[in-house]
């Protein structure tokens, strides 16, 4: 209740939100509910659970939709349970990320499908080309099959246009899947919401007043023994023209743009600002800023690394006057189909345990399957009983014997349990099969061995089972707690 009544207290205008909404679903096919939602954010007892992302190639990773779908429940949940006040759930897609690399592929059946353009700056005003097109049709040859793959391509073929831009794609890929929901969408490149934030750039440009404060935050972070996540800049604000991004630095008397050299004075680049805000784009320490001044927003949903730099950016609202919004940890998911949930139980472990490393798994399947005993317990602790009774005499000889008699123990001790290792190792070779399995069945729910909400795309699950993939995550989905979910196709 705390973060309405700051967000009540903080004149956000409503009125430029929603008109700038309605001009980007002006064209776009979208439910009634989204509609709804977007014209409820006139009314100043309306406030926005919000989540956001880059416009990953084909939404990317699973964690883009769980995040979504993390937004979407929890607005509802408090729709639910606060009735004098309603909540929208929205997606602000970070269109202006000029990171490439990270976003311009997917995995698909362990394989990389990566765009092959030579396009610069921000990938979100990045236009589709042929050789998009062509990742469309190796999408389509590896899913095509499945249920709902020619559902799933058809979608892909409709929003990834020859001559669309990536972030409007994007924008409506996500408002296709979830505008069921009533998720709003919002592409904050926009020249009418930037130049709100006109005061902030400005102050960033003359007076490098984030930089100061972040710094100081991240220094206090530092000393009490957390990760520095974001480190700022003097100043934290990109030039955004055509194909470029590029980084705005202040040398003598005159604004820089490092990558190709051009220069402005303060007046010309001040008049920039005026004339053109959609040229300004701010970096990570500026854009959770602008994000929470143009939505009236009360809680954020991201992933762990993601709440750590916002945790950074607390002073800098309080500078601003700029409410700071509840940060809330993303869900987290591992989709079982069921082909491998009866593998692994058919060599007598759950889906839990391969949360262990495989090595792990297999030292005790071979301790629990094995028909010869691979361990020395009982040995061992009847070796070291025997050694203590050893020390024991030798001291009342010599009590500096005891030394002596300690280190023949861990000697001795410790040649045992490299034997045990052996034994155990022997005998797991006669589990090869096993072993084979394990590994396949550990390559395909953790990746690179890793998450696979990190590396997977939604286009398998949505070419297996459609819509229902995301209701079903929907359902699973919680709203302020915070539990990771193994989700088992039954």
């Amino acid at each position: 209740m705390n973060a309405i009544a700051s967000r009540e207290a903080f004149p956000t205008n409503r009125k430029l939100l929603v008109d700038v909404l309605r001009t980007q679903y002006k064209d776009v096919s979208n439910s009634d509910k989204v509609k709804a939602n977007i014209e409820k954010l006139l009314d100043a007892n309306c406030f926005t659970v919000t989540t956001a992302h880059q416009n990953n190639l084909f939404t990317g990773p699973l964690y883009f939709i769980y995040k979504i779908v993390h937004a979407i429940k929890l607005a509802d949940e408090l729709n639910t349970s606060i009735k004098d006040k309603t909540f929208v759930p929205v997606f602000y897609i970070g269109t202006e990320d000029a990171d490439l690399q990270e976003l311009d592929h997917i995995y698909l059946a362990n394989e990389k499908l990566e765009w092959n353009t030579r396009q610069t700056g921000a990938v979100g005003r990045m236009v589709i080309d042929k050789e998009l097109l062509k990742l469309i049709d190796r999408v389509e040859g590896e899913l095509g099959v499945l249920p709902f793959g020619k559902e799933l391509t058809g979608k892909l073929r409709s929003f990834y246009k020859t001559g669309s831009t990536i972030q409007q794609a994007t924008f409506e890929f996500v408002n296709d899947l979830f505008a069921e929901y009533g998720l709003v969408v919002l592409l904050p490149d926009n020249a009418l919401l930037k130049a709100g934030m006109k005061q902030v750039f400005e102050d960033d440009l003359l007076h490098q007043t984030a930089s100061s404060i972040v710094e100081k935050t991240a220094a206090n972070l530092e000393k009490a023994s957390y990760k520095v996540q974001a480190n700022p800049r003097e100043i934290n604000l990109f030039y955004l023209e055509g194909d470029k991004r590029e980084r705005i630095e202040k040398r003598n008397d005159h604004f820089i743009l490092i990558d190709s050299q051009r220069s402005f004075t303060q007046e010309q680049l001040l008049n920039e600002l005026v004339e053109y805000p959609e040229r300004f784009s701010p970096n990570v320490i500026l854009r959770g800023l602008f994000q929470e001044t143009i939505l009236p927003n009360i809680a954020f949903i991201g992933g762990g690394g993601e709440l750590a730099y916002w945790m950074q950016l607390k002073d800098l609202f309080d500078h601003y006057k700029v409410p700071f919004p509840v940060l809330i940890l993303r869900n987290s998911f591992l989709i079982a189909e069921k082909k491998w949930n009866m593998m692994v139980r058919k060599l007598g472990f759950t889906l839990e345990d391969l949360f262990k490393n495989e090595q792990e798994l297999m030292n005790e399947l071979v301790r629990r399957e094995s028909k010869h005993p691979v361990q020395l317990n009982g040995a061992m602790l009847e070796l070291q009983q025997l050694y203590d009774s050893f020390k024991q005499q030798a001291s009342t000889i010599d009590p500096t014997l005891e030394i002596h008699v300690e280190a023949l123990k861990k000697g001795v001790l410790h040649r045992l349990q490299e034997l045990e290792k052996k034994m155990l190792r022997a005998e797991r070779r006669k589990f090869s099969d096993q072993q084979r399995q394990l590994h396949t069945i550990s390559g395909q729910l953790f990746p690179n061995k890793g998450l696979q909400e990190r590396r997977e795309n939604l286009g398998y699950y949505y070419s297996k089972w459609g819509r229902e993939f995301i209701h079903a995550i929907y359902n699973a989905s919680l709203g302020m707690e915070q539990e990771f979910v193994v989700l088992v196709e039954v």
